[in-house]
């Protein structure tokens, strides 16, 4: 099982992957509101894997993985899209992130992308 930081602006968005991870056994060690706080929280927690909104308030979520993959080269992002995103998922993955979950979510697809994620 992995410490996960969530990253989104939404709450309910928050809320709904909390509950998923931690339903799986997974331990939520923070969440973060926009791709500024991200950073913070991804250095003073170190969590396992980051599942990281795009659009965001102040810092968006491909600025927020550069950041976090420039202090941290093996950290394991996974992008949240919506719908109609995947131009932005396409260059967030070039840029290092793992891979992507799609909201809204269907949990069966997110648990089995975070086990896939964390397990490489």
């Amino acid at each position: 099982m992995g410490r996960v930081l969530i990253v989104d602006d939404a709450k309910f968005m928050r809320v709904t992957l909390s509950n998923m991870l931690q339903g799986a056994g997974h331990e939520v060690v923070g969440q973060a509101v926009n791709g500024n706080d991200a950073i913070e929280k991804y250095i003073h927690l170190q969590p396992d894997l980051v599942t990281m909104d795009i659009t965001m308030p102040e810092l968006n979520g491909i600025e927020a993985t550069k950041a976090i993959l420039k202090h941290d080269p093996n950290a394991k992002v996974l992008m949240c899209s919506a719908v109609g995103q995947q131009k932005t998922v396409i260059e967030a993955i070039q840029l290092g992130a793992k891979d992507f979950i799609v909201k809204p979510f269907d949990e069966d697809r997110v648990m089995d992308t975070i086990n896939q994620v964390l397990h490489t």
